[in-house]
């Protein structure tokens, strides 16, 4: 079996939970997203709408996330989606703290495909900002608490973009609470692009097994214990695909 494509998500999905990325990947069972997702979105959006215009009120950047957030949970079952949805203001206004200062980015949502010697299929990607004559390129990350260090699975994903973009690339990861603001600037990038790369080629071995994603079914077992399987929904998955 072939994939067209990795993603640095898939990636890290298939490290986390093999039977999560059977039954999303192979098997076409997505999942739906819950509250803090469609913040994340929301929150970019109005970011967005910041850096483009560096001259536009954020309060009105604020506004454009929160439509953005109201139009995305509209059919979502998440019971935290007003509790979370409060944390959209606070989000946009810190992002905005913390990227102004880089000023106008030369291009957000940029694409990204590395196809080195020994995969099949490419690793493709979209960064969030790059400002291009100062090398940088931002990722951001939405979260209720702080981390201390840049996440395993975001060095991976923006190890992608200077293995496809430069050598010469800044990465770095923009972290966002609703109470606290900080960029990492991502260290060891050619150790964690090896790590996708290496992971990408487990990926290419295991779905050459077969060419049936049902046989991939039988291999494979969920976690329920994992946050991956938290869900109400998710369970019931795990218990129609895999029997658990």
């Amino acid at each position: 079996m072939k994939v067209a494509r990795h993603s640095p998500s898939s990636l890290n999905l298939f490290c986390a939970s093999p039977a999560l990325f059977v039954l999303e990947r192979l098997m076409g069972k997505r999942q739906g997203v819950g509250a803090a997702a469609h913040r994340g979105t929301a929150v970019e959006e109005g970011i967005v709408a910041g850096l483009i215009d560096l001259d536009r009120d954020v309060e009105d950047c604020i506004k454009v996330a929160t439509v953005k957030y109201r139009t995305l949970i509209a059919l979502c079952g998440d019971p935290k989606v007003e509790t979370i949805g409060r944390d959209v203001p606070a989000m946009v206004r810190l992002g905005l703290e913390e990227l102004r200062p880089y000023g106008r980015p030369t291009s957000t949502q940029g694409f990204v495909s590395w196809h080195p010697e020994g995969l099949q299929s490419p690793i493709v990607g979209y960064y969030d900002f790059a400002w291009e004559e100062a090398g940088v390129v931002v990722d951001l990350k939405t979260t209720g608490k702080m981390p201390s260090e840049v996440k395993l699975a975001h060095a991976r994903q923006v190890s992608l973009y200077a293995a496809a973009i430069s050598d010469n690339v800044d990465p770095r990861l923009t972290y966002i609470t609703p109470a606290k603001r900080c960029t990492y600037r991502l260290e060891n990038v050619r150790a964690h692009r090896d790590a996708l790369y290496r992971i990408a080629q487990t990926v290419e071995r295991f779905l050459a097994l077969s060419d049936d994603p049902e046989f991939f079914r039988g291999i494979v077992a969920p976690d329920l214990e994992s946050f991956y399987w938290g869900s109400p929904e998710a369970r019931q998955a795990a218990f129609q695909t895999f029997g658990i």
